[in-house]
This record gives C-alpha cells, structure tokens and sequence, in this order.
C-alpha cells in the first residue's frame, strides 16, 4: 500500500464508487488505510475520497461516519453538497433538511446544486414553510437566473398545490426548458385536471418522455382509455419516444392506481419487447415488480404470480409487491408457505415484508401465525413499527378478541396512530363492543377532529343497541357541523371506458335499461335465496330495502351483465368497504348469472364466483 500515491489509491476509490461490484474491495481498502495510517495524514485528503466512494454506493452509514472525520478545514462545499444530495436520494429527507440547515450555521457555500436538492426534498415532503425560506435564501444569493434552480422550485410549489406560483414563476422565466415546461404540464394535470392540462400539453414547443407520460397517466388515472392508447401510439410510433423502465413503471402506477387492465396489458407487452434491449438488470427487476404490483390491485391475481414466477431475478421490493398482492386477495396461507422460500433467496425480510405477512394473515384470520410472524421480526434485527402493531390489532380485532387488541395497542412502545385506532373501532363495531369504541372514539375526535367515519360508526352501534335518543343527537350533531358521509362510488371498465355509480344514481345515459335489469337480478336472486340485509347504517333512509338494492357496486355490475358476453368476468371498484347486503348479493348473483365478479373495495379484493367468495365471509 505504501508504494502507491494518495492520487492512485482515490482513483482506485473512485472506480470502486462506480462499479457496485467493488463495493467490498472499497471497505478492505478503507480497512488499510486506516491501519496504515495513511488516512490520517494531514492535506492528503484520502477521507474526502473515502466519504465520496461510501456516499456513491449508498452506504450512509459509513458515509456519515466518515464525512464527521474529516475536519472542517478539509470539506469543501462538494463534499457538504454531495452529503446533502445523498441522504436526500436514499430517503433521509430530513436529516438532508436539518444538515442544510448545518451548511447555513457553518456559512459553507450554497450553490445551485445544493439549492435544487433542498427544493427536491421540500417537494417530496410537501413542506411548504422550508420550500418558501428556501425561496427567500435562493432570491437573496441570486441563485435563480439558474433555470435548475427555478425549475426544482416550481416543482416544489407544484407539489404543495400552489399552480398559481408555479404559473408566475414559469413567466418569468427568460429561458423556458422542456422540462420547465414539463413541470408545469405535471402540476397542472394534478391540481386543475385533464382539459388544462391538454391546453398546456398541446402548447409545449417540444415534448419529452416525461411529458408524454405525465399525460398518458393522467388519461389512465382518469380512465379515459381510448385516450391514453392514442397518445401512446403517438409518442411511441410518430414521435419515436421509446417507453424506458421510468415510463413503463409510471404508467403501470396509474393503471394499479385506477384498474386498468387493458393499459396495463398493452404496457406489458410492450416490456416484453423490449426485454431483450440494453435495459441493466435492475431495471427489469423494476418493470417486474411494477407489473406484479398492477395485475394484483387490477384483481388478476393470477397474471401477477405468473409474472412473479417468470421474472429471471427478484429482489424484495419484489417479494413484498406480490405479498401485498396475495394478502389483498385472501390468500393469506399462500403468503406464509412462500415465507421461507422469500427469505432463501433475499436473505432478509424488511419492514415492508413483515406488513405485508402481517397484513396477508390478518385477511385470512390465520391468528396463530400471525402471532408468529409477529415474533419473528427480532429474528431479522427488526423493531416492531406501528405499521406492524396496527396490522396486529386489526387480526385480533377481527377475531374477536378485542381486549387482547386494546392490551397490544396500549403496550406500544409509540402511541398509535389514527390507523391503529381505526381499525379498533371497526372491530369495536363488529363485535359489538360499544364502552371500548367510546373510548376509543374519544381518542380519534382528538386526533382527527374532522374525520367524520368515526362519528358514523359509533352511531350505527348506538342504533344497534336500540338507542335512538343517542343516535338522533349525534346526527343532528353531525349535520349542524356540516358532516356528511362519505359517498359510496364504484366504477367499472367496459370496453375502453370507465363508467361511475353512486347509490341510487341516475346520470348514466342508460339509466333506465339499468334499473330495469337491476330489477330482475333482484328477483333472480331472490329466488335464488337472497334476503336484503337490513342493518343500522341505513336508518337515514325512509324505504331501507329499496335503498340497499341501488347501492353503487349493485348498479356497476348490472351494467357490466347488460353490456357484456355471458360468462365474461366483471371488474368493479369500490371507494368504501362492501356492506354486508351487497356481499351477500354478489354471491348469489355470481351464481345465478354463471359470472365471476371481482370488487376491489377499500380494504381487499372479493372473488365472488359459484355463488362464494375468496375471503369466506372473513373481511
């Protein structure tokens, strides 16, 4: 080691940066140095190189550990800049916001790079307050005749929602880049919908990728289909933009994000031509998980564990898609039998993972292994998250077992938060457990003073319970404040298009031929053993059983059974949870009918098929 100069061995750092391969040929080089002394030696500035090699690699651990060796008279503003880049691009956004805040006290230079990173971190935390000081910074040291600089900021305001800001600052803009123009296409779409958003896109002088694919997911997400596979065509074919793994991923987003198979499929097809092209391996990993991820929230669970099984190299963002996947479709058992297969091929589970298990045996009320499960996570040097905690409390809350719930939630090393509480509730109100939901209630008005479900659960239980004294003051109560609920919506794709229902709705252009086919699937299914279930949630509504026959997800699949083939399967998509009336209905329905009908509801995917559905009764 000592025949080599300290210019040689920071090459031989900086090649190790640039090859993930060499990653542990950098820490036995780092190992040397150190014993030889080499690193300590004054102006050789062999830590600096260090510092960039672990940073390059991710390492943050090392990386920090490293930079806080070096003394000050030897960081310059590239390695402040690249600590500040690098924590921010591995997720630790506000020890990149708090370590800004360092290079400001320590007076160490602020160039547009840095000032593009912090607005990067404002944006993805949405916090406004730091994005607008940092504006103030980024006036006051002129740094925005840098057209980065503005851009980062624009994108900032974006993401919080100011279009009005974005829009004045684009103005006065002198030079307008394609992705300044690109910006304000995205923040556009997002906050003033699709018609502005076109208006913006058709007046770019030029279009890129990721302009192309902000429209396309806009479309998707929207479900304008039609839309959305011409400008695919277009961008791919007139205009030659090639579809990367960062377009193929976003699009499949928007269609797991809004149901959308046919997108989705096109999309996968066009990833299997590509396949055999110069994309890294990393990349098709991406594309896997993302179409995994998509088939899974479409409700085809069966293509999203093809394509798990045909993927030449998983990672565990993988595993975790296809087990959050799984667990959304009641196949809890399927989940724990993978279990050991999973930790065989990635070593090591993650937090993710454990969610997903937990989630997947909450689902299919598998307790025991729940329990398991839970335990094991010391096993991988993991703390318990509340992430994990809620998933706990919401399986034995399901099973039940409500005291032993509240026992674990209050045992929580943190306070739980609204989702823990939540999901307490729902059981609460399940079981019928009415001095443990007031309590509980009690909590969440304090935590989220606005949220009206939780008022609307406790007041279906004080209706079950007989008490209408208590019912009618909590929903006068509710309606003096202005509180409404939450209505339910289900949306079905036919034939390239996306058609919306509301209970009882009647903007559909064919809303006549809808009611008098949800009229004889009602007596069909009558005679078939349907009994409308009654329950307290609709003692709002004068003729109750009228009112349950029109709720959205009833209307969606008439639809779906006037306009489609026999046999053919139905996909719906619900906002709310399934009641209990229109789950009993879509059995019997299923059968009656011959279909298989998939919801996707708020919670998890029901397979109703024979006159059964996948989760058992058990949701």
């Amino acid at each position: 080691m000592k025949c080599l100069s300290n210019q040689k061995v920071r090459l031989l750092l900086r090649q190790c940066a640039q090859n993930s391969s060499l990653l542990r040929v950098g820490k036995e080089l780092h190992g040397v140095l150190t014993t030889s002394g080499m690193k300590k030696a004054p102006r050789s500035y062999l830590s600096n190189s260090l510092f960039q090699f672990y940073a390059a690699s991710g390492d943050m651990a090392n990386a920090q550990k490293v930079f806080d060796e070096i003394p000050l008279s030897e960081k310059d503003n590239v390695d402040w800049t690249t600590l500040l880049s690098s924590l921010s691009r591995c997720g630790f956004l506000v020890d990149s916001m708090n370590l800004f805040v360092e290079m400001r006290r320590k007076r160490v230079e602020i160039d547009d790079v840095a000032a593009v990173c912090l607005f990067g971190v404002c944006a993805k935390l949405e916090d406004l307050g730091f994005g607008e000081q940092g504006h103030g910074f980024a006036v006051k040291m002129g740094l925005l005749t840098s057209v980065k600089v503005c851009n980062a900021l624009m994108d900032m305001y974006g993401k919080c929602g100011f279009v009005g800001e974005v829009r004045r600052l684009f103005e006065t803009l002198e030079e307008k880049s394609v992705v300044s123009w690109t910006v304000v296409l995205d923040t556009v779409v997002k906050w003033e919908g699709l018609e502005n958003g076109r208006e913006v896109f058709d007046g770019m002088p030029e279009r890129n990728a990721v302009a192309w694919t902000v429209m396309v997911a806009g479309y998707v997400g929207a479900g304008f289909t039609g839309e959305a596979l011409e400008l695919l065509e277009e961008m791919v074919f007139k205009c030659g933009h090639g579809l990367n793994f960062v377009t193929l991923c976003s699009v499949l987003s928007a269609c797991a994000r809004s149901g959308n198979l046919v997108i989705g499929r096109w999309v996968h097809v066009y990833a299997l031509k590509m396949e055999e092209e110069e994309e890294s391996c990393d990349d098709h990993v991406m594309v896997g998980t993302a179409l995994v991820d998509m088939y899974a929230k479409c409700g085809d669970i069966d293509s999203s564990i093809k394509v798990f099984r045909l993927m030449r190299r998983r990672n565990v963002v993988t595993w975790n898609a296809l087990f959050s996947g799984l667990a959304m479709h009641g196949k809890g058992r399927m989940v724990i039998d993978m279990f050991p297969e999973m930790v065989r091929e990635v070593k090591r589970p993650d937090d993710l993972t454990f969610s997903a298990v937990l989630s997947a045996c909450s689902h299919s009320g598998l307790l025991e292994e729940g329990w398991r499960c839970f335990q094991c996570l010391g096993l991988y040097g993991l703390e318990p998250k509340v992430d994990h905690y809620a998933c706990m409390v919401d399986l034995l809350g399901r099973a039940g077992r409500i005291e032993e719930a509240e026992n674990l939630m209050r045992g929580m090393k943190v306070p739980p938060n609204e989702v823990v509480l939540g999901s307490l509730l729902g059981s609460c109100s399940v079981h019928g457990k009415l001095e443990i939901a007031e309590r509980i209630k009690r909590e969440l008005v304090q935590m989220s003073p606005g949220n009206m479900e939780y008022q609307v659960v406790l007041s279906n239980m004080y209706a079950a319970e007989g008490r209408s004294d208590v019912v009618d003051r909590l929903r006068g109560n509710m309606r003096n404040r202005g509180i409404r609920k939450t209505p339910g919506m289900s949306s079905i794709h036919l034939n390239g298009s996306v058609h919306r229902f509301i209970a009882g709705d009647r903007s559909h252009p064919r809303t006549k031929e809808i009611y008098l086919k949800l009229n004889e699937v009602i007596e069909r299914i009558r005679s078939g053993g349907y009994v409308p279930h009654v329950s307290p949630s609709e003692v709002d509504l004068e003729d109750k059983e009228q009112a349950l026959s029109c709720h959205s997800e009833k209307l969606a699949v008439c639809f779906g059974l006037m306009v489609t083939k026999p046999r053919t399967t139905l996909y719906v998509f619900k906002n709310l949870r399934i009641c209990q009336d229109c789950h009993s209905a879509m059995k019997i329905i299923s059968m009656v009918y011959d279909r298989e009908i998939i919801i996707r509801d708020r919670n998890r995917f029901h397979q109703f098929k024979g006159g059964s559905c996948s989760c058992s009764d058990y949701w």
